[in-house]
């Protein structure tokens, strides 16, 4: 899957030319915590949350409200922007866009074509939303956690097979290679867990748990 799968297309965008006033109630009025800032499509910076409240007058300044208001009226984005942001492309690995966030401490990454022109955003959120899709979780049904101690060619086809021969549809596979151990994790179609569990030791499989998740609305 690639990062265009997860980002978010419909984006709230500001000027350079924004007053930071405008920026922070666009940001409360979407209840987002930051805004990519463009001109002529080309993504030219970033405000966050952060960047306005480190523009702020502190508590402990001698200005007058009415001189930190007018200070502040005269503050435009592109006074407080980011401007060296770290941006991946539409094409990319979800999973190398997971590893930029985590290499650069950030949480978002605005997302641009080969023409530097803006066309998404990644963050966090976008990500836990792709780790529910991977996994099945929202499609309801059975997780089922087996252990693999002997782990060989093969071993994922006789257990989709074995489901397949018993009229059980597998949504996930997700494998975790361990030291000693591979963990096998199958979402299955289905919301008879017991059966499920059982079908598998009968055949031999270690099963660590077989749990309902969440039910698909």
């Amino acid at each position: 899957m690639s990062v265009q799968d997860f980002m978010t297309k419909n984006l709230i965008v500001v000027q350079p030319n924004t007053k930071i006033f405008d920026a922070v109630d666009l940001m409360k009025k979407n209840d987002i915590h930051r805004l990519p800032v463009v001109e002529n499509d080309h993504l030219v910076g970033l405000i966050t949350e952060g960047t306005i409240q480190e523009a702020l007058p502190s508590k402990a300044t001698s200005l007058s409200v009415y001189e930190v208001n007018y200070l502040l009226n005269k503050t435009t984005v592109a006074d407080v922007m980011v401007k060296n942001v770290q941006t991946i492309v539409p094409e990319a690995l979800l999973e190398e866009g997971i590893s930029l966030m985590r290499k650069n401490n950030v949480g978002v990454l605005p997302v641009v074509d080969t023409k530097e022109n803006l066309v998404g955003i990644i963050t966090n959120n976008d990500i836990f939303d792709a780790f529910l899709k991977i996994t099945g979780y929202n499609d309801g049904g059975t997780r089922v956690q087996i252990q693999i101690i002997d782990d060989h060619k093969g071993i994922l086809a006789d257990l989709t097979r074995l489901l397949a021969d018993n009229d059980f549809s597998i949504l996930t596979i997700v494998v975790n290679r361990k030291e000693l151990e591979t963990i096998v994790e199958l979402q299955v179609q289905t919301r008879e867990a017991q059966k499920v569990q059982q079908l598998l030791q009968e055949a031999g499989y270690q099963v660590l748990e077989a749990v309902l998740t969440n039910t698909k609305e």
